[in-house]
Order: structure tokens, then sequence, then C-alpha cells
């Protein structure tokens, strides 16, 4: 894309809390001028997004992160409060600038504390230069975000996750598609103080209506921004053809259910084929967890023009996959391999190779999730100017560990005693322009024959998956099966129940980038690593990311 062509993208946002009824029960829902989920983000590859973001919240601090634009050239964009900024106080204004590289599907959402799960996310739709075509064909162009809800708030969902006795959030009360689901009102426990504070009747909550025109074909594009959840996602009567994951094109897959992770972007066409005078249920259910009894579908509804567009369906909503049926989510996990014409070959080799084993645990009584026992906390800093500014004191210099001590014993079925867990700060220092493997394996948590599936997100970077499997990584064998020839490159990925992914990406983008298991819970209770590479090739650092601590009143030369 020549440079005159790229333009420039200007958005003012505020930011702030407003009473909203996305699944009928009203609750504090964080909004971006007034909407949840907020203003989509529409550009073109090449254009520079500028984002003046006004933080209106009153009492928390604030960080978006721009999830899959890899800003290059602008790490301090990224938007992680403690890696690549300080937080937005409130009443403060803060302008992301960065230039969007590659064309796709991607998100953005909250960075900071657990605020994601509050409603501050949206959607980014990136199309190619003028003049420049996909390699499959459609007529129209749809986005939709996927979400569960929860009815308490982020802080009460903190405080438990911090105490003892812990309080874990348990599942979700609903599902929201495009901001919307519905809630049985009649399932609170007892009357409310506020008659309104769950109306089945509000507007807000009646379901998301995708009106169609028959005979033409859609691209759909589906993103889950999940706190907890992993979905599965189907249109009642329609096949769904998958050719696009995080941005790259994929081989096409045809799929009654589409299985989506949080932090995951798909795009899927769909011929509007059926029975014009029907309506036909959007559903999603959660996948992966045993909460049917607790979580009902998310339910939308596809409607043919020109039907009236406020009726739903008169029949009952189709039944999702079983839930714990882990073989149809693996089988999409192996079936997904880069398009011809688009493969993107990775280093035959790997200049090092990271084991990350996921761990839960208990430091000094309270639970924690960690990656080899080791549990990430932030610094007061964030590392980015750290670094730049060689403050060395504000962080644990020493290196975490490249894998568990005696991994090769460790039971991943077996509850793990895990006595001699720790809490850090430090971070991987990777040579620049090296190629690393990581391999993610899951494990048993601390309730006996439970694993979950984890959902893994790497900013700054595209990553080739190499390899799933099931039980413990062999690190003599099972490397022999990685896929070589036509792996998908992806940003977020899943970890199945009891088993392994395998990644491979080079440290080729200068800066500091966070990998994390995109729940927010888990996140909160520690899951995540650092990166730094490069940083001597990070150019001057704006001074609109300084703030408090080490930095506050630093001016730079």
């Amino acid at each position: 894309m020549a440079l005159a062509e790229a333009r420039v993208r200007r958005y003012k946002w505020d930011v702030k809390y407003e009473f909203k009824s996305p699944d009928c029960y009203k609750k504090l829902v964080i909004t971006i001028n007034g909407r949840s989920p907020g203003p989509s983000i529409l550009a073109q590859q090449g254009d520079t997004v500028v984002v003046e973001v006004t933080n209106g919240l009153v009492t928390e601090n604030l960080a978006i992160h721009w999830h899959v634009i890899r800003q290059i050239g602008s790490p301090w964009s990224d938007g992680i409060e403690g890696v690549t900024q300080y937080p937005i106080l409130p009443g403060d204004t803060f302008t992301y600038r960065f230039v969007i590289d590659r064309p796709g599907t991607y998100l953005y959402h909250a960075h900071y504390r657990m605020q994601r799960d509050a409603g501050l996310y949206g959607s980014i739709r990136v199309s190619l230069p003028d003049g420049v075509a996909e390699p499959f064909a459609y007529d129209y162009d749809k986005s939709i975000v996927l979400n569960d809800w929860y009815h308490k708030s982020t802080d009460e969902q903190a405080v438990g996750l911090s105490s003892i006795p812990f309080v874990w959030v348990e599942e979700p009360q609903s599902l929201l598609i495009q901001g919307k689901g519905k809630f049985k009102c009649s399932k609170l426990a007892s009357p409310t103080l506020d008659p309104a504070a769950c109306n089945a009747t509000n507007p807000e909550c009646s379901p998301y209506i995708l009106t169609v025109i028959p005979g033409k074909t859609y691209r759909l594009r589906i993103s889950s921004v999940t706190a907890l959840s992993a979905l599965s996602f189907q249109i009642e009567g329609h096949k769904m053809t998958i050719v696009e994951a995080d941005g790259h094109y994929v081989e096409p897959i045809e799929a009654q259910h589409l299985f989506i992770y949080s932090g995951e972007t798909y795009s899927v066409l769909i011929k509007i084929d059926q029975e014009p005078s029907r309506y036909y249920w959007i559903t999603t259910n959660v996948v992966g967890r045993n909460d049917a009894a607790t979580t009902p579908p998310g339910l939308a509804v596809l409607n043919y023009y020109p039907n009236h567009p406020k009726w739903v369906p008169p029949t009952d909503p189709p039944a999702g996959p079983i839930w714990n049926d882990v073989a149809p989510r693996l089988a999409q996990s192996l079936a997904i391999k880069a398009r011809q014409g688009y493969v993107r070959t990775p280093p035959h080799k790997s200049d090092k190779v990271i084991v990350f084993l996921n761990t839960q645990n208990k430091i000094n009584g309270y639970f924690r999730w960690s990656v080899n026992n080791v549990s990430f906390t932030l610094p007061h800093t964030p590392y980015l100017i750290a670094l730049k500014d060689n403050l060395h004191h504000v962080f644990d210099q020493r290196p975490p560990p490249d894998s568990l001590q005696d991994f090769t014993n460790y039971d991943i079925y077996r509850v793990a005693n895990n006595t001699n867990a720790t809490s850090s700060n430090a971070i991987y220092r990777l040579k620049f322009n090296a190629t690393v493997d990581i391999i993610l394996q899951n494990a048993n948590t601390m309730t006996v024959n439970n694993s979950e599936t984890h959902p893994w997100h790497l900013h700054g970077h595209n990553f080739w998956v190499l390899g799933y499997g099931m039980g413990k990584f062999e690190a003599n064998n099972d490397p022999k099966k990685y896929n070589l020839a036509n792996p998908i490159m992806k940003n977020t990925v899943p970890v199945h129940p009891y088993g392994w992914t395998a990644l491979r990406f080079v440290a080729d983008n200068p800066g500091v980038w966070l990998f994390h298991r995109h729940i927010e819970s888990h996140l909160y209770m520690g899951m995540a690593v650092v990166f730094e590479e490069g940083i001597n090739r990070v150019g001057k650092l704006p001074m609109e990311i300084m703030g408090c601590g080490e930095t506050k009143g630093f001016k730079r030369p």
C-alpha cells in the first residue's frame, strides 16, 4: 500500500460508568460514548489510527489494549498498565496512535485489572487496500462480538479472588451476542431493592437481530471477549465456512459449530439460502465448563428480509454441542491450516525452547495461577520505561525458569502439592531476531480430575501454531509431528484439557510484550509472563506514557 494512500482515522472516546441492562439486569457498565460494545474501528491496511481516550470513571484508572495490533514502532500504545504505560488516571486524557499493518478481524478491550468484564470492548475491522481482493467472495460484511456477563461488579469479583477464604467468580449469569442477552429475572433468589433491577421487557435486552437479504453471501466476523467461557457459535439451518482466523486466511473449513475461545477472532461465510419466510436462531453455548444449569445459551435472530424485524423464531433454540466433548474442539484446532497461496513457512528450527506448565497454586494461603509455579506480579514502574531508562532496581533481574525444574516427573493428572510456588515480576529477555518455541502444557488444577481449557494471547506478535496434543508433551517425540508446511499464524490459541500446544515466533518486534491467559480471573491471579526483545531499538518514549512512581515529574532530555 503506497504511503500516499494511507489515511489517519481519528476517534474521540469518553469512557464512563452508566447503568445498562444488557441481559435485562441493571448494573453499572463501562461505556464508550454511551455504548457497550463500544464504537467499531473501521480502517484499511496501512492506516494510522488515533484514539483520544478520556477517563471518566472517577475512581478507577484505565488502559485499553488493541488486540492483535502488533504496535510495530509504537510499543507504548499497546495499552498494558504496568508493562507499556502507566494507567490513565481519572479525569485524564491519553492518545493512542498506531499503524495497522495487516487486514483482518480484530478487537480492542480494557486491560486494567478486570475491566474487560465490565463492558469495555469493541471490534476492529481492517480492509485490504483499494483494488486488492480477498481470496473469497461475499456480498455483505458484519461484525459480531460475543461475551459472557456477570452481575457482580469487577471489584466484588477481585475481592473474592484475593481473599482467604477464596471466593471464585463462579459461572456467568448470561451470554451476550453483540451486547445483548437474556437473564431470567425469576432466577433472582430474593426481591431486589430496586424493582426495576431486572426487567424482562426492557428493550436494551431484546435479542440482537441480524437482518439478511435472501440469495446473498455474508461474511460474519466473529470475536470473543469472554471473561471466562469458551463458546460454540451456530446458526440454525445454516452451515458456516471458516475462512479467516486472527487476521490470517485459512483453508476453507465447513462447520456446523464454530468453537471460539476468549481473544480469538474468526471470519465465516454463510449463504442466505434457506426458507425465506422463517426466522432462525443464532446461538452461543458454553463448552469446556459444566455450567449449563447456571448459564443459559446466548440467543440472537437471523431475520430474512422483508420479515418483521422484531419477531423471533417460534421454535426452541437448537441444543449446542456436549460441553465436555473435547474431540470436536481439538479436531477444529488441528484442521485450521494456512490458506494455499498465503502460507508463511516458519523457520525450520528454533533458537530457544520454553516450556510453560500451567499450574494452580497456593501462596501464603492465597489461591494463585502460575507458570512453572511462578505467579506473575506487576511492578509499580512499567517495564518499557524501566528498561529504556535502566531502572534495574524496580523489578527482579533474575531470569524466570524456562521450564519446571522437575517437569519430567510432573504428573499432569494429579493435584500437585506445589509447595515451592512463588510470585515474581521477573521477565524473559529474548535475543533480538531469535526464533522461540513455546510449549504450553495443561495439567490438573487444585480440584481432583479437573483440567480446564486455557486460551493464551501473545502481544506484539503473530505466532505459528505448530501442533496440539493430548497428554504430556514429550520433547523427544512430539516435535517430530510439528506442522512446518502450512501452519496457521495466530495471536491467541487454546490449550485443551490435559493437553499441550506448541507455538513458534520470531522475536523481531522491539519492545516489551505480555503473554498471558486470556481469562480475566486467571490473569488477575498471576497467569502471565513478559518478554523483552530489542529494547535498545525502541525509539524515544513519549512523555504521555509517564506517570507516578519512578517517573513522576521525570523530564526526558
